[in-house]
């Protein structure tokens, strides 16, 4: 016993010495490595024939215990679904335990559910269904065509469509970078496609897909062109164009050494200068909404909106005060003008010539007894002496006159 005590004692006074040695070497190695050896010492040798412990003996164990817990801890520490319940859930009534159950396999259950679950691509969904349809031959195609267009055959008609369902998606795929959704290209190739169905003439010696080909691609196009803005592009034909070609034609010259002038591009194309340039900067600008406010950037408050800096439309104030004294003149002048006239073409001149709603050249022969012709003579007179009357009365403001007719 004696000797257990001495053991023990030298153990505790090598113990005691390990923090100089830690603060020479704090930078080599841990704490844990340093106290690890007496872990090897087991704690009954340390207890004297009283059944006590001496502190430092005590202490030194105890820090053991805690840096280093022992491999059953560590087991215990491991969480297992399928194992019982542990002591504390014992102790739980039976319907609790069985509410824990059935949660860890509900849990269970979602786990296994959310590792299957897979990422849905409609566009394979669609080429599947509509891989369901056979291709036709030109036989067969041929035989539709001539029953839809002679007997209006509904069923001719669909066999038709559905059978070139998947040109319509080959097609597509060519214009896939110019739209994001692709199956939006196909959808509106689809309506090109019964388009070219209804115009088809199956005795011209022309393969139905061949024809097709031509409606499915306009129709997507015009769906590109007209959803590639919010403010619809290429309203003419020239302005198609230059959507289309503008870019290629300028990346064309631009590999050839010149300068991607808008003359060079116009005489490409076979468009005006001035389309050019517009489109030029239409497709180089985004959208902007007229009621968005102003930025602190541009000079605005919260309350300022784009629309309200732009220009009013029609000319300055002084030129409609300058247009309305000028119509004033020219009433005046026209009134008096009527005035010296004759009865008869007084009143073809108020019936006729300033007249809301003028009667017509017919109504004016039959009430003179005159013909048609003789009725758009007279009037003709009038209109001359009218020109004549004002160019003497007003002067050089008859040709301000004259121009805004």
């Amino acid at each position: 016993m004696l000797d257990s005590i001495a053991m023990a004692k030298r153990t505790a006074g090598s113990t005691k010495r390990a923090p100089k040695k830690r603060t020479a070497r704090r930078h080599e190695e841990p704490e844990v490595e340093i106290l690890a050896p007496a872990a090897a010492v087991p704690l009954a040798a340390a207890a004297d024939a009283d059944g006590e412990t001496e502190p430092e003996v005590a202490d030194v164990a105890a820090d053991l215990d805690a840096l280093d817990p022992a491999p059953d801890e560590l087991d215990a520490a491991e969480p297992d679904a399928d194992a019982e319940p542990d002591a504390d859930v014992a102790e739980l009534d039976g319907d609790s335990r069985e509410e824990l159950r059935t949660a860890a396999a509900a849990k269970r259950e979602r786990a296994a559910e959310s590792r299957e679950i897979a990422r849905y691509d409609p566009l394979a969904t669609y080429m599947r269904e509509v891989g369901r349809y056979p291709l036709l031959s030109r036989e067969a195609e041929h035989e539709l065509a001539v029953k839809y267009v002679e007997h209006g055959e509904v069923d001719a008609a669909r066999a038709l469509v559905t059978a070139n369902l998947r040109l319509v998606v080959k097609i597509a795929h060519e214009y896939r970078r110019a739209h994001q959704n692709l199956l939006d290209l196909v959808q509106e190739g689809n309506v090109g496609l019964m388009q070219a169905v209804k115009k088809y003439d199956p005795y011209q010696g022309v393969k139905f897909s061949s024809y097709a080909a031509w409606w499915i691609r306009a129709y997507i196009l015009k769906y590109i062109m007209s959803n590639f803005r919010l403010v619809k592009l290429g309203t003419t034909q020239a302005q198609r164009k230059l959507f289309f070609n503008l870019k290629k034609e300028k990346d064309k010259l631009e590999a050839q050494g010149f300068d991607a002038t808008p003359k060079l591009i116009a005489a490409s194309l076979d468009v005006r200068e001035d389309e050019v340039r517009e489109m030029d900067e239409r497709m180089g600008h985004r959208d902007m909404s007229l009621d968005a406010p102003l930025t602190s950037s541009d000079g605005g408050t919260d309350s300022t909106r784009h629309i309200d800096l732009l220009r009013a439309g029609g000319g300055s104030a002084d030129d409609s005060l300058a247009d309305a004294e000028l119509s004033e003149v020219v009433g005046q002048k026209l009134r008096e003008f009527a005035a010296g006239l004759p009865d008869k073409e007084r009143f073809i001149y108020e019936h006729r010539l300033v007249a809301e709603t003028p009667i017509t050249l017919q109504e004016l022969g039959d009430r003179f007894g005159i013909s048609r012709e003789r009725a758009r003579q007279i009037e003709k007179r009038i209109v001359e002496k009218a020109r004549a009357h004002l160019r003497k009365e007003l002067g050089r403001d008859f040709d301000l006159v004259a121009g805004s007719e």
